[in-house]
C-alpha cells in the first residue's frame, strides 16, 4: 500500500508493543525491523531572502508573527500560543512554555524585534495570546500559511516554503554565525543532538570554504605554465 515510511514506522512500533506485552501472540518483535526513515535536507532562506520575505509583508500583525517566528526559531504552534505574560522586553527574552517536547524553554529576542513587537502591540492591544484571532481567541494557523505564501509572491521567492521554513532557516544561520550546536539544540528546544546535526549539512560556512578540485588544478597549473595564465576554460577553444 502507498503508506509513508512514517506511518509504517508508528505501526511496526505498534505491532513490535503487542508482542512485548502478549507473547502468546506467536509475534517475535526482535524479527521485526523498521524501514530507514527518510532525511531530507530542509528548504532554507539566505538572510537575503528572510528581509526580502518581511518587506513583503505589509500588515503589520503578519509582519511581527514572520519575524517572530524566524528571530526566535519558533514552531507554528508555538508562536501561536504565545501569551503576553511570555514576553519579558526588559530583559529581552520569551518563555516558550510546554512545547513539543513538554518542556519550557527561553528564547533570546532579537533586538530588532522589541519596537516591532511594541509598536505592534500598542496598534492591536491583544488582552490573553499575543496574536489573537477575531474573536479573541487563538490565531489561525491556516491563516499564517496563507498570508506567508502571498509574501512569498511579493519577494519573488520561488522556493517551497512554509511556517517551519523559518525556524530551519534560524537554526541553519545560528551555525553559520559559529554559534556552538549545543546552544542551538537549546533554543530549539529539541530532545536529541542528532535532531540539530542536520542543520550542520545544511550550513554553507564550512562548504564555502572548500575549493574545488577544478579550481586547485587549474591554480596549479598556472602556476607553472605561464601560457594558461590568460586562458579561461569559460572562452572559445580552438581545436
Amino acid at each position: 500500500r502507498n503508506y509513508g515510511i512514517s506511518t509504517h514506522r508508528q505501526l511496526i512500533s505498534a505491532l513490535k508493543h503487542f508482542g512485548d506485552r502478549f507473547t502468546e501472540s506467536g509475534i517475535e518483535p526482535t524479527t521485526i525491523k523498521r524501514p530507514r526513515k527518510s532525511r531530507h535536507l530542509p528548504t532554507v532562506l539566505s538572510k537575503e531572502e528572510v528581509i526580502d520575505l518581511l518587506r513583503a509583508t505589509y500588515n503589520l500583525k503578519h509582519r511581527t508573527i514572520l519575524a517572530m517566528m524566524y528571530s526566535c526559531g519558533l514552531r507554528i504552534g508555538e508562536v501561536l500560543q504565545l501569551r503576553l505574560a511570555d514576553i519579558d522586553l526588559d530583559r529581552r527574552q520569551l518563555v516558550v512554555v510546554q512545547s513539543k517536547n513538554r518542556k519550557d524553554r527561553y528564547v533570546i529576542l532579537a533586538e530588532s524585534t522589541v519596537p516591532l513587537l511594541i509598536n505592534y502591540v500598542s496598534s492591536y492591544k491583544p488582552q490573553h495570546f499575543l496574536f489573537q484571532g477575531e474573536k479573541g481567541g487563538m490565531y489561525s494557523a491556516t491563516s499564517i500559511r496563507c498570508f506567508l505564501r502571498r509574501s512569498c509572491r511579493r519577494a519573488g521567492i520561488t522556493k517551497r516554503v512554509t511556517p517551519h521554513t523559518l525556524r530551519h532557516s534560524y537554526a541553519t544561520h545560528l551555525i553559520e554565525n559559529g554559534v556552538n550546536l549545543r546552544l542551538v539544540q537549546e533554543l530549539l528546544g529539541h530532545s536529541k543532538p542528532e535532531t540539530t546535526m542536520i542543520y550542520t549539512h545544511v550550513a554553507k560556512k564550512d562548504i564555502l570554504a572548500v575549493q574545488s578540485p577544478l579550481d586547485t588544478a587549474l591554480l596549479e597549473l598556472r602556476s607553472t605554465d605561464k601560457n594558461l595564465l590568460n586562458q579561461s576554460l569559460s572562452g572559445n577553444l580552438k581545436g
